[in-house]
């Protein structure tokens, strides 16, 4: 049967960007066995897949199991989380008091009191921790909408890219694909006001940002696949002259923005503009595949039937969504209309790829009163597997075209997920994805990124340094706050 849902061929060598544009591949070799893996085509039983250099090189089918290879029961692709703030991650669990009308902007100021005191040293140790957990939920490519740039009173650093290379050691550390997206941000809100003091850290001009984002590119040239792209930060913080300018830096690669998040946001531009925040970027800018805008929630019908048509992927991130009350996107009405979604995990508060893709469904059953919401007809697969592939195909567009599935050039990021959980019993292929995604079972025992086995047994191999780091890092951050 036809699929809905976007699948772009697997890029020849001429059509990749230049390697000033992506990072060099990692130097290993490998193999490993699955009892049932979802490639391409499906489902496989027998599945013996090899890498080379950090990408895949071989797979074959119906194959036994040798007596000296790896062997697991189920292999997925690697997933991948298209908007992340990995230094939110310190701030988990910490903003849940209701002092008069709490609410994303109430929260946004919590936020801007923690970034008062990161320095680089405290940037990289949350990171780091942040990406761990993405790995041990079988996220393997991260997008890292990263708009922290400067030291706290505002001056850029003598390398102007320090952050970004704090990033990139955090990524290396743990060995997560890195899909960097150096964000633009000029202006404190609509129409051009000026930045307020709490953002001074975040604030470029477009001349200081096209330095950051060369230099951000050398550095994630060293890691393996690595990437770049451009990001936006709104609306609020850019102005249309400067979004202008902006859209060529990102030479033809991934293209991010947040939009639409609030109500207040839509209002604001609607006030100032004449016209919603997705009409008018759509009106004003080309956006196509390879933009992500992130969240998106607050569409119009006809907004929503533009967006589908445009190719682009709305970048959903449920759980922060839930926790900042945002508003749920309508995305029955989207996938109807062939619309793309990727899943991002945003501001950290929880960090377990499963749990957002079971959100994203649960959220549409609540609010239809109905069940199995995101199904698509179309083709014979379960709401899982409808929901997995959606945000397979949607990372291949906005952070790397040859993530996100197990086939011959692709990086050899992978998943081993244990069926010996009882919610497993008498499963197979999609029913497997179900009862991880609903269920809770199926958990990941090992995870490769790039070739490179990053996960055993449910936990990352350097877990005991990179939580330790991370420990005593917030314990001194949280003290100085309470001081």
């Amino acid at each position: 049967m036809p699929s809905p849902l976007p699948t772009p061929p697997l890029p020849t060598p001429e059509s990749m960007p230049d390697s000033a544009d992506m990072g060099k591949p990692a130097a290993r070799a490998g193999s490993v066995w699955f009892a049932n893996a979802l490639l391409p085509a499906g489902w496989c039983e027998g599945v013996r897949i090899g890498w080379h250099d950090g990408a895949i090189s071989n797979i074959q089918v119906s194959v036994p199991a040798r007596s000296d290879e790896e062997c697991h029961a189920v292999g997925l692709p690697g997933l991948g989380n298209v908007h992340s703030h990995a230094f939110q991650r310190g701030i988990a669990g910490l903003t849940e008091y209701r002092r008069g009308n709490d609410n994303f902007w109430s929260w946004r100021d919590a936020m801007y009191r923690f970034v008062e005191q990161l320095e680089p040293e405290a940037l990289e140790a949350i990171t780091a921790q942040a990406y761990l957990e993405m790995l041990e939920s079988g996220i393997t490519r991260v997008g890292e909408f990263h708009y922290l740039h400067h030291a706290r009173d505002g001056a850029h650093y003598s390398h102007i890219a320090e952050h970004a290379e704090r990033i990139a050691a955090a990524a290396d550390a743990t060995g997560i694909g890195l899909t960097l997206l150096p964000v633009f941000y000029a202006h404190g809100g609509v129409g051009g006001q000026p930045a307020t003091p709490a953002q001074c850290r975040f604030v470029n001009s477009l001349d200081s940002f096209a330095q950051l984002l060369e230099a951000s590119r050398q550095i994630v040239m060293g890691l393996p696949f690595g990437n770049v792209g451009v990001a936006a930060h709104s609306l609020r913080a850019v102005t249309p002259e400067e979004l202008q300018q902006l859209i060529p830096l990102a030479a033809g690669g991934p293209l991010h923005i947040h939009i639409a998040e609030q109500q207040a946001e839509v209002h604001q531009w609607l006030q100032w503009a004449g016209c919603r925040p997705v009409e008018w970027l759509l009106d004003h800018a080309p956006v196509g595949p390879h933009w992500c805008l992130v969240h998106a929630t607050h569409v119009t019908a006809a907004e929503l039937a533009r967006l589908a048509a445009s190719g682009a992927t709305v970048g959903l991130c449920p759980s922060t969504e839930a926790n900042l009350g945002d508003g749920v996107f309508p995305a029955q009405e989207f996938l109807a209309q062939a619309g793309s979604f990727g899943i991002g995990t945003d501001a950290n508060v929880r960090i377990d790829f499963a749990e957002e893709l079971r959100l994203l469904e649960y959220g549409q059953r609540l609010l239809h009163r109905q069940r199995n919401v995101l199904h698509r007809p179309a083709v014979d697969w379960s709401t899982g597997r409808v929901l997995l592939e959606q945000s397979l195909a949607a990372a291949r567009c906005v952070l790397h075209p040859l993530t996100g599935r197990l086939a011959p050039g692709c990086v050899a990021d992978l998943i081993a997920c244990s069926d010996a959980h009882p919610s497993c019993v008498g499963r197979t292929g999609d029913a497997l994805l179900d009862s991880w995604i609903f269920a809770g079972a199926g958990a990941i025992d090992s995870v490769w990124s790039a070739g490179r086995k990053v996960v055993s047994a449910g936990k990352h191999l350097a877990r005991e340094r990179i939580v330790g780091r991370y420990r005593a890092t917030l314990t001194r951050l949280l003290s100085q706050q309470v001081g």
